[in-house]
Parts: structure tokens; C-alpha cells; sequence
């Protein structure tokens, strides 16, 4: 049997295809506005929870950035430490290898014995080294000097830990305990060995019997500074990978959600003649009814 086919139907017909239409051009036209393919999840689930897992790569790959340029920070300023300290030491070996000169006078022996003060106290200042208002060299405990009266008092040998990557960890610290607590064979550690060669000398004795004592610090020192370039090496290859992983989340994230310009304006525009037709069509199907005619 045939189905009668009414007025109202066939307008109930074209509105719901006519908002069927407005609905496809206001598709893409959010598309074309945000430069996304779609504006929320229900959109395209898939697309949303690949979104969702790239922009979590790429937060996560941020936090790791900024603990590696902190690392770098405690490390290139350790390092540079390191060598300052190096540097007054080896000014230190030249002034006990020149004491042992038969000619100089106490006086002189006495000068050495003033500027090996200075070196001891500034020996001080690199231990009490810090980055932003914390100290380096003193292990965990990094609000109290390591360095106080003379003396390095700190014996904290705690590392510090930052995740430089997923699973990686790193110490980014130097113990100080390993430099300024070091004991040589004489039984002193580097502030013990200043202070013994500062009272020879100003007791008019030559110091070049310290030579060995000197280098073992030396020595030690330059151990410890190895091992720290080689953390800072490791530092800066884990630099390049973040990099490089940021840029390629970043282009596959664009991939996954970015609209095609191009695209959507040439389905933009097909979709507006379809709706003009369906417009079109439209007009006709609302005519004037059969009681029109019979007025």
C-alpha cells in the first residue's frame, strides 16, 4: 500500500536536511577558524586521545628540559670551581718549589707564607660556592656552609638526584667531602696541608718537602673533575635527544590534529553549494496546497 505523503512531512523533511547541511558548513568552518580537525573529543575519539598522549609526551619532555638545564647549572658551575681550584693550587706548588730557593730570606718566606693565606682563604670561598643561594659542595645539606672557621666541617655525602629522562637519573652534584676532605698520606686534608705550610713558612722553614703532598691533592682533584666532565658530557647528549624528541611530538601532534587549510576550504565551499541547492529545492517543495486553489 502506498504511503501518503503530506505537506508537513515534506517540510519537516527539508528543515531536518537543510539543518543537516548548517551543520556540516559550521563543521568546517570551526575547523577552518581553529586550524584543528576537531573541536572536541566526540569529534574524532581517536584523534583526541592521540592528542591527549602528545601533548602529555611533550609536558613531560618540558619538566625534563628544565631539570637538565638546572643539572647543566650545578654542574658547569662545579666545574668551573673545580678549575679555579686547580689553578691556586698550582700557584700553591710554584710558591713551595720556590721556597726551597737557599738565598731567600725569612722575610721572603715570610711574604709566601701571607699570599698561601690568601690562597687558603680563597679555597674557602670555592667551597662555600653556591647556585641560586645553594651550596655545592655540600652534599644534601645545602643551606649550611660547608666552610666555617678555617675548617670544612661538612660531612654529607648525600647526592643530589634530578630525572634527566624517563628512567634516567643523574647526580648533579660534587661531594665535597671527596675534594676538601681528601687525606693525603701526611694525614691532611687540603685545609690541613695550607695551614701547616702557612706556619712553616712564617716560621722562616722552606715547604718544597710538601711537593708530594701538594700533587696528591692536585691529583686528587683532577680525578674528581674527570669524573664530573664526563657527567657533563653524558648532560649534553641527553640535551640533544629532549631536543630532538620536542621537535619530533611536535610534528606528529601537528599531524594528528592539524586541519588542512586547503582541504577544508574546498569542502567548505562544496558543502555551501550543496546547501544553496538544498535551499533551492526547498522553495519549490512549499507550493500553495490544494484548499489554495478552491478558495
Amino acid at each position: 500500500m502506498a504511503i501518503r505523503v503530506t505537506q508537513t512531512m515534506l517540510n519537516n523533511n527539508m528543515l531536518r536536511n537543510l539543518s543537516n547541511s548548517m551543520g556540516s558548513m559550521d563543521k568546517y568552518q570551526q575547523q577552518l577558524s581553529s586550524g584543528k580537525k576537531i573541536n572536541r573529543p566526540s569529534d574524532d575519539p581517536v584523534v583526541a586521545t592521540r592528542a591527549m598522549f602528545y601533548r602529555s609526551s611533550l609536558i613531560q619532555n618540558e619538566q625534563f628540559q628544565r631539570n637538565v638545564g638546572e643539572a647543566q647549572s650545578w654542574l658547569e658551575v662545579s666545574d668551573n670551581s673545580l678549575n679555579e681550584a686547580g689553578q691556586i693550587m698550582q700557584r700553591l706548588r710554584e710558591l713551595a718549589v720556590h721556597s726551597g730557593d737557599g738565598a731567600l730570606e725569612k722575610d721572603s718566606l715570610q711574604a709566601m707564607a701571607k699570599e698561601i693565606a690568601q690562597i687558603r682563604d680563597h679555597m674557602g670561598n670555592i667551597a662555600n660556592q653556591t647556585v641560586g643561594g645553594r651550596y655545592i659542595f655540600a652534599g644534601t645539606d645545602t643551606t649550611n656552609p660547608p666552610f666555617s672557621d678555617g675548617k670544612f666541617t661538612n660531612t654529607n655525602t648525600d647526592e643530589i638526584v634530578l630525572e634527566v629522562n624517563k628512567g634516567i637519573r643523574l647526580s648533579v652534584n660534587v661531594l665535597g667531602t671527596e675534594i676538601f676532605s681528601f687525606k693525603g698520606k701526611d694525614g691532611n686534608d687540603i685545609f690541613g696541608l695550607l695551614d701547616s705550610i702557612v706556619k712553616d713558612l712564617e716560621e722562616g722553614k722552606p715547604v718544597n718537602d710538601r711537593l708530594a703532598s701538594i700533587d696528591e691533592q692536585i691529583d686528587n682533584q683532577l680525578a674528581v673533575r674527570a669524573t664530573l666532565g664526563a657527567r657533563m658530557n653524558r648532560i649534553e647528549l641527553i640535551k640533544g635527544r629532549l631536543e630532538s624528541e620536542e621537535v619530533n611530538v611536535t610534528m606528529l601532534m601537528s599531524e594528528n590534529e592539524d586541519a588542512d587549510i586547503a582541504e577544508v576550504i574546498t569542502q567548505l565551499k562544496a558543502q555551501e553549494n550543496v546547501h544553496r541547492a538544498a535551499l533551492g529545492a526547498g522553495s519549490r517543495i512549499i507550493q500553495p496546497s490544494l484548499v489554495d486553489f478552491l478558495r
